[in-house]
C-alpha cells in the first residue's frame, strides 16, 4: 500500500497486534531504519519538529541551571530550546552525536541562550563526576537534572536478548541515570527538580522491547523512592513516560517496517514530534509544579490510561 509520508496525513492499515481492520491513523515517516544506537538525528526523514516558533518564554527557569542527558537530539534537545526560552542555561552531556549537539548548541545560542556540550559515556561513573564539576566551573551552580538518555534494542523474545546487550541496556539506562544523579543531589536545594524519563511501554509491557522496559520500570520506582528522599528538603522527583515519540531512537531500534505505524495503536492515532513533549519538561522544573513529587505525567496520546 502506498503512504503519502507528510507528517500528518491519514492513512490506513491493518495491525495484527491490536487487532483494529483499517485504523486510520497519521504516520509519523517512512520506513527507514539506523545501525546504531542511540540514533542520530540529522539522518532521520522527516527531521523531528523540536521547536513550535509560538511558544514563548515567560522566565519561569529564570538564571536556572539545568543538565539534560541525551540533549543533542530527540526530546532532550527540544526540552533543552524550551528551558533556554524560560531564561535557563543548559548542560547537554551526549555519547558520541557530535553533529546533532553541534546543530542543537548552535541554535540555543541563536536564541540568545548558553549551552555546553559534554561528550562521554554515561555508563561509566566517572563521567558523572566529569559533568557536575564541568556544570559547576562553568555556571556554579546546578537546579535541574533532566535523565532523558537511553538506548533500546528490538528483540522477537527473551531468548533473542544477549547478555552483551542486557548489560549495555541496564548500564545506560539505569547505572547512568543513578551514577549521575548520586553526585548531583549535593548541589541541589529547595525548589530544585529531577526529572526521569521512563516510558508507555513500561506500562502496556511492548514485548519486544523487555530489556528496555526492564529499566523503564526501575526508573518508575527509583522516582517514587527518591522522591520521599528528598521530599522534606523540598526538592521534587517526578518521571515522565512518553508514547511514541519522532526521535533517532525509534529508527535506531525498530525495524525499517515498524516505522510508519508507530503510535498507530494510541488513542489519537498518531506519534509524535518532541515540541509537543517540551512543555511537560518546563512543568515539572518550574514552580507550576510546586505540589507535584514522586509522580509518573503520560504523554502518549492516550495509548495507555489510568
Amino acid at each position: 500500500m502506498d503512504y503519502d509520508y507528510k507528517f500528518g496525513n491519514v492513512a490506513y492499515k491493518y495491525f495484527d497486534n491490536i487487532g483494529i481492520e483499517f485504523k486510520k491513523f497519521q504516520i509519523l515517516a517512512p520506513e527507514q531504519e539506523q545501525k546504531e544506537q542511540p540514533g542520530k538525528e540529522y539522518l532521520m526523514t522527516p527531521k523531528p519538529i523540536y521547536d513550535n516558533p509560538c511558544y514563548k518564554g515567560s522566565g519561569k527557569l529564570k538564571d536556572k541551571v539545568a543538565i539534560i542527558t541525551g540533549a543533542d537530539s530527540g526530546l532532550g534537545r527540544s526540552a533543552a530550546i524550551y528551558y533556554v526560552k524560560e531564561g535557563a542555561k543548559v548542560v547537554i552531556p551526549y555519547y558520541n552525536e557530535h553533529e546533532d549537539a553541534k546543530f542543537t548548541k548552535e541554535y540555543i545560542e541563536k536564541l540568545g541562550g548558553e549551552c555546553l556540550l559534554i561528550a562521554g559515556d554515561l555508563s561509566d561513573k566517572n563521567f558523572s563526576k566529569k559533568i557536575v564539576k564541568e556544570t559547576l566551573d562553568k555556571f556554579g551552580k546546578i537546579n535541574i537534572l533532566v535523565n532523558n538518555a537511553g538506548v533500546q534494542y528490538q528483540a522477537d523474545s527473551l531468548e533473542c536478548i544477549t547478555d552483551e546487550q542486557f548489560d549495555k541496556t541496564m548500564k545506560v539506562n539505569v547505572y547512568g541515570m543513578f551514577y549521575l544523579t548520586k553526585e548531583v543531589v549535593p548541589y541541589l536545594h529547595e525548589g530544585d527538580s529531577i526529572i526521569n524519563l521512563t516510558s508507555v511501554t513500561t506500562f502496556y509491557g511492548e514485548p519486544q522491547l523487555i530489556d528496555y522496559v526492564t529499566t523503564k520500570g526501575a526508573i518508575v520506582g527509583f522516582t517514587r523512592a527518591l522522591a520521599r528522599s528528598l521530599a522534606l528538603k523540598k526538592i521534587r522527583v517526578n518521571a515522565i513516560a512518553p508514547g511514541f515519540f519522532w526521535t533517532p531512537l525509534q529508527p535506531a531500534c525498530w525495524t525499517k517496517e515498524k516505522i510508519p505505524s508507530l503510535g498507530a495503536d494510541s488513542a489519537m492515532a498518531r506519534g509524535a514530534m518532541p515540541y509537543e513533549l517540551a512543555p511537560t519538561f518546563v512543568f515539572l522544573a518550574s514552580d507550576d509544579s510546586s505540589y507535584l513529587t514522586g509522580q509518573v505525567i503520560h504523554n502518549n496520546g492516550g495509548q495507555v490510561m489510568g
